[in-house]
């Protein structure tokens, strides 16, 4: 029989409990629990281009928004003089013209979270900047409030509801940010320049890069919500690139350093990778995606092309879980909202008071306002600053707006122990549930629950995450395996869980980069869904259920849960090394 050195190639370290020295492929006997543990390299792979569905008209200097399999590409210009207001959908595989925006323009910047919600900002229309915003629900544009100041050439990141834009023409340093309603000037970015890209999560987290002033710069620069910080600079810099992604997970491609470009290059929260190159290397594309796994890259010059390629793959490290600051109250059943480690929303749960909300900021939890009515088994999803929760043994829906929970229309059906997805308060999927086993699944458009095409498998408390066009469903009772995708019409069953379980955490933005953890029979599993199967990672520190759950694959929390109860937190980083006990 080999040995462990023989079969990991190093010795084993004795130590009582966590050993904190570990390094990446160290072998270690915890003699406390009596098991041997291996710290697993920091592995990513590498990611790649592939073709996609070509633009109805080429074009360059123009926006976009969504996922890769449910974006919006707007604006742009094709002559070299004439300012375009036309808006293609895609939906995986092709565009589709539909409605133009009501003004004409390039160099605009945009956001959005899928070709059913997203946000064209500023650009210039043939004859000066503009400060025009436009809303898109689905079927047309609408004008909303402008801009403080007019400009083009700006990185725009976040939702319709929560949104941030910075930069712009003339090498600005200006930046606003966006609550659905209005705009307002926060702290100034500290390198002014135009024609940068970047994402985020909510107009309270977001990345920028790149840019020029005039000459090119690869300086990167977060945002908290109050300031500005500089970190690791990208490895090629250039201008007119395209971007997305969120201050954890991003992704940078295309541009100009003097000449076209097609390099790419992954975030991982505090250091730039470079990946495979754009097959085409192009400058003032249009881009969408939510982070470093999965993103879209379209049209650009020179010379102005209508080529569409999807990026996969790229960022997929094992992780690892750390202890976070507790709840200020130990409960389970609660609802979760957020899209990081360092950003979300726990609310409701038992036992009571059950309407108790708090806010978490990367360190600790504060209690804000509650529920206006005290719930528990209730699902949710959304932002720290704009998120939605319903169900509890009801069809009641609440409505948070970063300050105070508002009551909407209920759900068609009441029920608690469901899956739910979405990006923001205006946007969310609810499906399964109980009494008995649901099937049911509903959309939310803002206003009022649809009620669309059921699961396949009727069970409850199952685990969901996602968007209404690209959730996932995992686990649940009676069915503890079973795992099924929703591409915005149907539910289709995919790969099983290796461990069955229900009142699972989940995390993730779309349904091709899940993590699932904790569930039934105080489990402390974690498994990753690459789009076509599960790989058990590194477990939970302590194992749970009927936690709250939020975040990406990489960068995800899971509070609270069912140790009679626990208010621990535990926060997941896809970029560090992950400990796993070995158990052969």
């Amino acid at each position: 029989m080999a040995t462990y050195k023989e079969k990991v190639g190093t010795s084993v370290v004795n130590y009582a409990g966590t050993y904190p020295g570990a390094v990446e492929g160290e072998l270690w006997y915890d003699s406390t629990n009596k098991n041997f543990n291996y710290q697993y390299p920091n592995v990513t792979t590498s990611g790649s281009w592939s073709a996609g569905g070509s633009l109805n008209t080429a074009r360059q200097q123009f926006a976009g928004g969504g996922i890769q399999d449910s974006a919006l590409a707007f604006g742009g210009e094709n002559s070299g003089t004439a300012q375009l207001g036309l808006t293609e959908s895609y939906n995986g595989s092709g565009w589709t013209e539909v409605a133009d925006l009501n003004t004409s323009r390039n160099y605009n910047g945009g956001t959005g979270t899928s070709n059913t919600a997203a946000l064209s900002v500023g650009g210039n229309d043939g004859s000066s900047n503009v400060a025009i915003v436009e809303l898109w629900g689905g079927s047309s544009w609408t004008e909303v409030n402008n801009l403080n100041t007019a400009r083009n050439g700006l990185a725009v990141g976040g939702t319709t509801t929560s949104a941030l834009a910075a930069g712009g023409d003339g090498g600005t340093a200006d930046a606003e940010t966006w609550n659905g309603s209005n705009w307002t000037e926060v702290a100034d970015i500290n390198n002014a320049r135009d024609g940068l890209a970047g994402g985020g999560a909510s107009n309270t987290s977001s990345i920028i890069f790149g840019g020029s002033t005039p000459s090119v710069r690869a300086v990167t620069e977060t945002w908290n919500g109050s300031s500005w910080t500089e970190v690791a600079d990208l490895n090629t810099a250039r201008g007119a690139l395209g971007g997305t992604g969120i201050v954890t997970s991003a992704l940078a491609f295309g541009g100009t350093t003097g000449s076209q470009t097609g390099a790419t290059e992954v975030w991982n929260g505090s250091s730039w990778t470079e990946q495979g190159d754009l097959s085409v290397a192009r400058k003032f594309l249009a881009s969408a995606g939510v982070n470093s796994t999965s993103a879209l890259a379209a049209g650009g010059g020179t010379p102005i092309t209508s080529s569409t390629e999807e990026f996969t793959g790229a960022g997929a490290p094992i992780g690892g879980w750390a202890t976070g600051g507790n709840l200020n109250r130990a409960r389970e059943k609660g609802a979760s909202a957020g899209v990081s480690n360092s950003s979300a929303l726990f609310a409701g749960g038992t036992p009571a008071p059950s309407g108790q909300t708090e806010s978490y900021n990367g360190t600790s939890w504060t209690e804000v306002n509650d529920l206006n009515t005290d719930r528990n088994d209730l699902g949710g999803n959304g932002t720290q600053t704009s998120a939605l929760v319903y169900g509890g043994s009801t069809g009641l829906t609440e409505k948070w707006n970063g300050t105070n929970w508002t009551e909407v229309n209920d759900l068609n059906t009441g029920r608690n122990q469901m899956g739910g997805a979405g990006v923001d308060n205006t946007s969310a999927l609810a499906f399964g549930g109980s009494p008995g086993s649901l099937a049911v699944t509903e959309s939310w458009n803002g206003t009022n629950w649809t009620e669309v095409n059921d699961l396949n498998t009727a069970r409850n408390r199952v685990a969901g995450t996602g968007i209404i066009t690209s959730a996932l469903c995992a686990g649940g009772a009676p069915s503890p395996t079973y795992t099924e995708s929703w591409n915005g019409t149907n539910w289709t069953e995919v790969g099983d869980l290796n461990s069955g379980r229900n009142a699972l955490g989940a995390a993730g933005v779309d349904n091709t980069a899940v993590l699932v953890f904790g569930g039934s029979g105080t489990s402390a599993k974690t498994e990753l869904w690459n789009g076509s199967s599960w790989t058990e990672v590194a477990d939970l520190s302590q194992a749970r259920d009927a936690g709250g759950s939020n975040g990406t694959t990489t960068s995800a929390l899971f509070s609270g849960g069912n140790t009679s109860p626990s208010a621990a937190t535990e926060e997941w980083s896809g970029s560090s090394a992950a400990t796993k006990v070995l158990t052969d």
